[in-house]
């Protein structure tokens, strides 16, 4: 993906905003209390788009069922001692 030519103006404001997020993300990052909340944000970000990238790959076929396979339990033999009599 190519990106557009910036205009000079574009890239002053392009540049001013990123100095304005650095500052933010400063911040936010010595205040616990706000940067863990965040994280708390950002896993549920996780969660959200991941099931949109599952309903997307189930549209474009690209999610394969896997096989069920039915085993049978695994029954230990239970282990007792006789005494001799």
């Amino acid at each position: 993906m190519v990106a557009p030519k910036l205009s000079v103006e574009q890239k002053r404001w392009q540049a001013e905003e990123d100095a304005y997020s650095l500052m933010r993300a400063g911040e936010i990052e010595q205040n616990k209390p706000r940067l863990n909340a965040a994280k708390v944000e950002v896993k549920k970000l996780i969660v959200k788009k991941e099931k949109e990238l599952n309903s997307a790959k189930k549209v474009a076929g690209t999610v394969k069922k896997k096989p069920v396979v039915k085993r049978k339990p695994i029954v230990k033999k239970r282990v007792t001692r006789r005494t001799k009599k």
